[in-house]
């Protein structure tokens, strides 16, 4: 049987591949990368989870089953570079609106072609 939160990254991934293959607006494309990024993080932590388990602070009952510890970190350094290429993405899309006056691929196209 399949996990619904494994049926919802195959949902969001396809979802973000789909914005970034029919969107021509650079804020648009940006945004279905975030998506897929999301998807990503919501895939790492479900790799961790495990049923009945407790979260992988220190305790004093080493007995306890606890979470692999490993994904979390993965999903909290995934979304620090995150940050950071959206961060360059979006500043990326104001030197381009700035230079052609337009966000739209299909338009910056044309400029390009005619000058």
């Amino acid at each position: 049987m399949i996990d619904i939160q494994f049926l919802t990254v195959v949902i969001l991934i396809s979802v973000g591949i789909s914005t970034l293959v029919f969107k021509k607006n650079i804020i648009k494309i940006v945004m279905g990368i975030e998506i897929i990024s999301s998807s990503i993080n919501l895939f790492l932590i479900s790799l961790g989870y495990r049923e009945g388990s407790v979260a992988p602070i220190f305790t004093n009952a080493p007995s306890v089953k606890m979470v692999l510890p490993t994904p979390q970190a993965l999903t909290l350094t995934n979304i620090v570079i995150d940050l950071a290429i959206t961060a360059l993405m979006l500043s990326l899309a104001v030197l381009i609106y700035n230079y052609y006056g337009t966000l739209s691929m299909k338009k910056w196209r044309l400029v390009e072609r005619c000058s």
